[in-house]
């Protein structure tokens, strides 16, 4: 869905505020708002958002185990690795499967479809834990504001303009 649709225009985003003003209690609000930004999401290819979900739970996991204090420098480098690793493997692959293939022969790799806004996102979740191992935010420990954070659906498509 595209903010310009009819659909996000006169359904979905009046449904969004109705429902948010109706709410009084902010989490409530908060929970309208992570629910419509994940159906936002999903609406162009649901079965990416589990990705979308398991990156966030990565660094969800990761700024719980640099909180501690051990081995903080570590669980940095383990989550970037596994979270650029993913951006990687999803945007980059195919290219380098297609290039090995025309330079050595053999088969290429099996075509992986580039999930919406994936380096959007991924980049979204780098910067909450690169700012936690620098100290300069303190750790979220609702997974579900951390999932809001990245997912919220004005701020998932405006891409790099952000």
């Amino acid at each position: 869905m595209v903010f310009s649709s009819l659909t996000f225009v006169y359904a979905f985003f009046p449904l969004v505020v109705l429902l948010y003003y109706l709410c009084r209690n902010r989490v409530y609000r908060n929970t309208v708002l992570l629910i419509a930004s994940l159906l936002f999401y999903s609406w162009g290819e649901p079965r990416f958002l589990l990705l979308m979900v398991a990156a966030t739970l990565a660094a969800y996991c990761g700024g719980l185990l640099m909180e501690r204090g051990k081995h903080k420098r570590l669980v940095l480098i383990v989550t970037v690795v596994l979270l650029t690793g993913n951006l990687f493997v999803f945007k980059y692959l195919n290219f380098f499967s297609d290039n090995l293939t025309a330079l050595f022969g053999g088969t290429a790799l099996p075509k992986l479809v580039l999930p919406i806004g994936i380096s959007f996102y991924t980049f979204q979740i780098l910067s909450y834990v690169i700012d936690l191992y620098r100290g300069k935010i303190s750790v979220q420990r609702n997974f579900f504001y951390l999932l809001l954070y990245v997912s919220f659906f004005p701020q998932l498509i405006a891409g790099p303009i952000v």
